[in-house]
């Protein structure tokens, strides 16, 4: 890592001093108007150049989310710079992202995810339907780092911004159809609607089906389909020249899954042509409950193998033009989600152990570890943000007053084995936050700009749970029922049920731009996320409250234009030092179940650089090379108490005894004997486990070319895509099963912890992805023919684990569409 930076200090001193040298030479305006095209983003909450801020940010146009085959939220990872998306086991409409290490896998209501998404400057708190098709799109904004003054809370990783397209001044749209791989049909439009001067509406949608890509053998039924629908309504209104409101009505139906499957089909081990899976879940949205003699409370008892989602979404914006100088906007946004499902997480088996690697099929009708879930998510945010200027330009203002009411009901069970209820239980949680921020740029020369930000967060959390279990409520609650009366941890500590969080949030940099296409910045900016419960856990003494993670990023870099605009190299290091580190795991219990466990189980630390080229050599080919490194570890407080409060063991404390376990010669993961041992954050062979999908090194890099054809005023455009990252770890504990017998005090077992050919579990070598599309433009762009496809090689990588699971990304897709424009 030290010669990488090295590197990056010469490249450093490249762009600052070559922009310098290209300007002495600079050619005709006509050469410089044909460069790289300007992004115009609002990362700052004002409009500017995405060239002019000061923060690490990828902005993507909607016209180069289509030249690289961007179609959802999720595959616009893979352009950015240390960032890992991926849907949530299970979920095909559940993002996890991962911004320089910080990302969140957990879904379950009681959990804030560490990278905010947003749409239209509308925070979505939950992030079980934030898979977003990119249908209707301005731009999207990357912005890496924790954003935690202009943004708040639950963005210490960075945030994803969505900017949707707002109606236009003229009657006109698009109508798309296409046609795919597993019979994938899709269908997208818009239309522009002028009602009079002063009004213009813009009507848009997108409908999607397929079959899905995993056969599963025991059913028959396709598996892992990507069926959907949304329908957008935005207005644009000038009431006056100093009165102006935008407002959005969208409905989003995702009809999706990420179902466990396997190369080779488990009950055929031979036959790997395909996708496969073997549980006897059958699939469908809701039809006669498969879990009769088990007692399953609600209308989740009803559902099938699948999941659904269904989100309304309303934003509005009032801007008032005080004066020349400064504008007030009124932005309110309502988002009310339910989630639907039944997930089969171990395939209708088993889940694998050393003691069975492979889990013989068994075709559970119940699944071999199934969760229901019926859950409503509603939430109400109003931010009152005044923009302006000082003193005839020296200090740029934002300023403003924020306030979020969330209400969620999540109505769950847990079936294990196909015979036993683990739990089910309603869980409902509230957070109430209220915030006010400002931050200014003191413009001191033309040159230098000097940067100061604060915001206060206060929020409240509230948390109840009841079970639904017919014993659990005929008078008596006895200590197994998941109730607030059985809230007790291990230390016999009651678990609150509420939980306050006030923190100040600054931000300061210093900006220096020699000239207009040199801009060098240096930050310093505090971020927080939100603690919480543990609600996913079964037994009511584990439901333990996890406090907030917090994160100071410092950051210094180069934003640079050379060669008349044809070239632009953006540069960043980074240093992040977060505190209390909130590390979701799901644990393998001596009967095959599992338990989820979150906890502030240590302090996280990640430096590295990110490189971002764009290079246009003649008029029409573009070209794009993006790199990450990162080098990241946890922190162990070696003086923490054995204990904490709640009887929890700390890291330090576990890691001991994993190591005197392993000295009696038991292996790890096989027995209850060594259960300190691959749990948490400690590895099997007793280690501190490697921080999870944070590859050091990401890359991007691609190409299109438009071609004139001649008199036909038709254009080609090939565009090619690919992405590489080295090998990370997806599970917490790290814990890979490997082929090769083992022996210990504890017995024989077939598979081992330590080495030899993966079987599953955590690892997740290197991998390679290539995206592609060939594009026919008819004249003045009215029309166009495309093919493209996605994973066009067909490459197979480790997603994610759990409890040695794992879970793989989808195969080679590919398509046809086309589009007329008018």
């Amino acid at each position: 890592m030290r010669n990488l930076f090295g590197l990056a200090t010469a490249l450093t001193t490249s762009l600052v001093t070559m922009p310098l040298y290209a300007q002495t030479d600079a050619g005709s305006d006509e050469a410089a108007s044909s460069g790289i095209t300007e992004v115009i983003v609002t990362a700052q909450r004002r409009t500017e150049s995405a060239q002019d801020v000061p923060i690490a940010i990828s902005a993507f146009s909607a016209e180069q989310l289509t030249s690289q085959g961007v179609s959802n939220t999720l595959q616009i990872g893979q352009y950015i710079p240390n960032m890992v998306a991926q849907n949530n086991t299970g979920l095909g409409s559940a993002n996890a992202f991962y911004l320089r290490g910080l990302g969140n896998s957990e879904t379950v209501a009681t959990f804030d995810p560490p990278v905010g998404t947003y749409v239209d400057d509308i925070y979505l708190s939950r992030q079980n339907a934030n898979n977003l098709s990119l249908f209707d799109v301005e731009r999207v904004e990357v912005l890496r780092g924790p954003q935690g003054t202009l943004f708040g809370r639950n963005t210490t990783g960075g945030a994803v911004r969505m900017i949707m397209a707002d109606p236009g001044d003229e009657l006109g749209g698009y109508a798309e159809i296409g046609y795919g791989r597993y019979n994938k049909q899709v269908a997208r439009g818009s239309i522009d609607v002028p009602v009079f001067d002063k009004l213009a509406v813009k009507l848009s949608g997108y409908w999607q089906e397929d079959d899905g890509y995993v056969k599963n053998v025991t059913t028959g039924d396709r598996l892992n389909d990507d069926d959907g629908w949304g329908a957008r309504v935005g207005l644009k209104a000038d009431f006056t020249d100093a009165l102006s409101w935008s407002a959005s009505f969208a409905k989003i139906q995702a009809d999706g899954e990420n179902i466990l499957n396997f190369e080779c089909n488990p009950a055929n081990p031979a036959d790997c042509n395909g996708r496969f899976a073997s549980t006897g879940l059958r699939e469908g949205a809701i039809g006669a409950s498969p879990y009769a003699p088990l007692v399953i409370s609600g209308r989740k008892a009803n559902y099938l193998l699948g999941a659904r989602s269904e989100t309304d979404l309303i934003t509005s914006n009032f801007q008032i033009d005080l004066s020349p100088d400064f504008q007030l906007s009124f932005i309110t946004g309502y988002v009310d989600t339910t989630q639907q499902y039944g997930l089969d997480f171990y395939d209708g088996r088993g889940g694998p152990s050393l003691a069975s690697p492979n889990p013989p099929v068994r075709g559970f009708t119940r699944g071999g570890f199934t969760i229901l879930n019926d859950g409503s998510h509603e939430q109400f945010s109003q931010e009152i943000k005044l923009n302006g200027s000082l003193g005839d330009g020296f200090a740029d203002l934002v300023a403003g007053v924020y306030y979020l009411d969330e209400k969620n009901t999540t109505d769950f069970a847990d079936i294990f084995g196909d015979t036993l209820l683990l739990a089910d239980r309603v869980l409902d949680n509230t957070t109430e936050a209220l915030a006010g921020y400002a931050q200014a740029d003191f413009n001191v020369t033309d040159e230098w700009k000097l940067t100061a930000g604060i915001r206060y967060t206060d929020e409240t959390k509230k948390m109840s749970i009841r079970d639904n279990r017919p014993s659990c409520n005929d008078g008596t609650i006895e200590a197994t029922c998941m109730d607030n009366v059985n809230l007790i941890s291990p230390s016999g500590k009651p678990i609150p049920r509420e939980m306050g969080t006030d923190m100040w949030t600054p931000r300061f940099a210093v900006n220096y731009q020699p000239s207009g296409d040199v801009l060098l910045f240096a930050s310093a900016t505090r971020g927080m996320k939100s603690g919480g419960w543990n609600a996913r856990s079964t037994p009511a003494r584990s439901v333990l409250p996890f406090g907030p993670e917090k994160v100071w990023s410092y950051e210094t870099g180069a934003k640079t234009d050379w060669l008349n605009n044809r070239l632009r190299a953006n540069l960043t290091f980074f240093y992040l030092d977060v505190s209390d580190l909130q590390t979701p795991s799901a644990l393998l219990n001596a009967n095959g179940s599992m338990t989820f466990l979150t906890r502030n189980f240590a302090d996280y630390e990640n430096k590295g650089i990110e490189l971002e080229l764009t290079y246009m050599p003649i008029d029409g080919l573009t070209t794009y090379f993006n790199a990450g490194f990162q080098d990241d570890k946890y922190k162990i407080d070696r003086n923490a108490p054995d204990f904490d409060e709640y009887g929890i063991q700390s890291v330090g404390a576990q890691q001991r005894l994993c190591q005197q376990q392993l000295a009696t010669g038991a292996i790890p993961n096989a027995s209850p004997a060594v259960a300190a041992c691959a749990a948490g954050v400690i590895t099997a062979d007793g280690q501190i486990a490697e921080p999870v999908r944070t590859p050091d090194v990401t890359l991007s890099f691609g190409a299109s070319y438009d071609i004139a054809l001649g008199a036909s005023r038709m254009t080609l455009v090939p565009s090619i895509n690919a992405s590489y990252r080295t090998e990370q770890e997806v599970a917490t504990n790290n814990l890979t099963i490997y082929s090769g017998s083992v022996t210990g005090t504890n017995g024989t077992f077939p598979s081992n912890p330590y080495g030899g050919d993966f079987i599953t579990g955590s690892h997740s070598p290197e991998a390679w992805f290539v995206n592609a599309t060939l594009t026919l433009f008819g004249a003045d762009d009215r029309w166009l023919v495309a093919a493209e496809c996605t994973n066009c090689f067909n490459e197979t990588a480790v997603n994610t684990s759990l409890a040695n699971t794992s879970y793989i990304n989808a195969p080679m897709q590919w398509m046809l569409r086309t589009r007329f424009n008018f």
